[in-house]
């Protein structure tokens, strides 16, 4: 095998289906995808062996490509292969990154952001993955974890150099973990004994990134395609999207597959009206937000019938990824997904995220009932939760539990008036005020005797309350959302 000039290392060899070149640029890679016959071939000393053919990539509109060059912790690396699997709740990718020396990385999608994870070696042997029910914690090399998700997923395609290759289209159990700093621990049982990765999260504009995928030509080839209910165009704008709406019929439309083929859809009757349109642009927390998902869901408490409600804005920008302007009788607030997990108290009471203690407000059954716009995880209307919300002032943090994930987010409040005024809608401000809003400030205007009358007549009534709550069997607590600062999901 040949070294090419200028690299620190690269192998190549003659591909044994076509005679094309194919070239290793890390000593770790141990398969390729010949880019000229899709053959996969296996490295075996100087020499490569044909083991068979990969199916066609799927197109994820990602920024990402092969041979784009970045930093990580100061230290350079390339893209030189990419993954693509897929679990029942879509697909995404995976990137192979050639770092300095014999090491490999992976880049990988992550709640609509990215985490860059390094090969990790455990120290004791990984336990079998029916073992890790989410929710449960595991220590691994003396870190504590919570298990965020345990799903079965299957290699769709690959591309490019890859240090692992699991069997195409045969379901393997993948195993993701998080800790209470940031971290995330991956489980891959797909080889024997299980591999390990160690990562956190990573913004695209923090790795310095160069050779990527030109713009101009994703959005020449665009995503268009018929509602398969009613026959309207429809158009996809985002790259991740897992599930979109139609204009026109209001249809939820599942993207998880790709958009070629029969679509999968599910009608929508009585359709909500969001206060904020989608395709709306603001500008909150020193960053340009577009809207470009909606949902709406109710929730009840565990033994209690009464119903409460609020709304969720899926909002996008190109450096920040995704986060969610949440709408609820208590307030607007804006979170995103965390990438680490925090530690929540035996009896949920509390939880614990990066040195910050939280008190649970609100726990809760959530349902989705409405949905509009595109969202990055496969999204149907009659999805339930499980939700915890809790509040250290005005910072907030939230846990959704469902089968085979769970996912945090974290945020904090806005004010009414800051949300209006953000998406440039102050003729409707009054529109935007909820249970937040202080009596006081409201009442700044009224004389002195007006403001004491009012204060003589609430004292009255607290008094005829109590006495005739004192004299029942029972109460309810205290009305409003019940939180509402739930993510919608964190799924890849």
């Amino acid at each position: 095998m040949a070294e090419q000039p200028g690299a620190q290392r690269a192998y190549r060899a003659p591909c044994p289906g076509c005679g094309a070149p194919v070239e290793f640029r890390s000593a770790q890679s141990t398969h390729a995808v010949c880019p000229y016959c899709q053959s996969t071939v296996v490295r075996q000393g100087d020499t490569l062996a044909r083991i068979g053919k990969m199916a066609e990539l799927f197109d994820d509109f990602s920024p990402l490509q092969l041979f784009a060059a970045g930093r990580i912790q100061d230290k350079p690396f390339t893209i030189v292969g990419r993954l693509q699997y897929s679990n029942p709740g879509g697909r995404w990718t995976e990137w192979i990154a050639a770092l300095d020396g014999d090491r490999t990385g992976i880049l990988s999608e992550d709640n609509g952001a990215y985490v860059f994870a390094l090969p990790f070696e455990l120290q004791r042997d990984a336990p079998p993955p029916t073992d890790l029910r989410v929710g449960a914690t595991s220590a691994f090399n003396g870190q504590s974890y919570t298990v965020s998700s345990n799903e079965q997923v299957a290699l769709l395609s690959a591309q490019g150099e890859l240090s692992h290759l699991p069997e195409l289209g045969r379901s393997f159990p993948m195993v993701e973990l998080r800790s209470g700093n940031g971290l995330v621990l991956s489980l891959d049982y797909s080889t024997h004994p299980p591999s390990a990765y160690l990562g956190r999260s990573v913004q695209l504009e923090d790795l310095q990134l160069t050779g990527l995928r030109d713009e101009s030509a994703k959005d020449e080839k665009g995503r268009a395609f018929n509602c398969p209910n009613c026959g309207a165009p429809v158009t996809v704008n985002l790259a991740d999207s897992k599930s979109i709406t139609c204009g026109s019929c209001n249809s939820i439309i599942d993207l998880s597959h790709g958009i070629g083929g029969e679509l999968r859809h599910a009608e929508q009757n009585e359709p909500v009206r969001p206060l904020i349109a989608i395709g709306s642009v603001g500008q909150l927390q020193g960053a340009q937000w577009q809207v470009v998902g909606f949902q709406h869901r109710m929730g009840t408490e565990p033994g209690d019938d009464e119903h409460f409600g609020w709304s969720e804005y899926l909002l996008y920008n190109k450096k920040r990824g995704f986060s969610f302007l949440v709408d609820a009788e208590d307030g607007w607030s804006m979170v995103k997904p965390t990438t680490g997990a925090p530690v929540m108290a035996e009896n949920g009471g509390s939880a614990t995220y990066l040195g910050k203690r939280y008190t649970q407000q609100y726990a809760y059954n959530a349902e989705t009932t409405y949905v509009a716009g595109e969202f990055y995880w496969q999204v149907e209307r009659g999805q339930k939760t499980f939700n915890r919300d809790f509040a250290s002032g005005n910072s907030l943090l939230s846990m959704e539990r469902s089968a085979n994930e769970l996912t945090w987010s974290s945020g904090s409040k806005l004010d009414s008036g800051a949300v209006s005024a953000a998406f440039k809608l102050d003729d409707k401000k009054d529109m935007f005020v909820r249970g937040d809003a202080l009596p006081v400030s409201a009442a700044s205007g009224l004389g002195c005797g007006t403001i004491i009358l009012i204060a003589i007549i609430v004292i009255v009534l607290l008094i005829i309350l109590s006495t005739c709550s004192s004299s029942s069997s029972g109460s309810r607590s205290s009305g409003g959302s019940y939180g509402g600062y739930s993510s919608g999901g964190g799924h890849k």
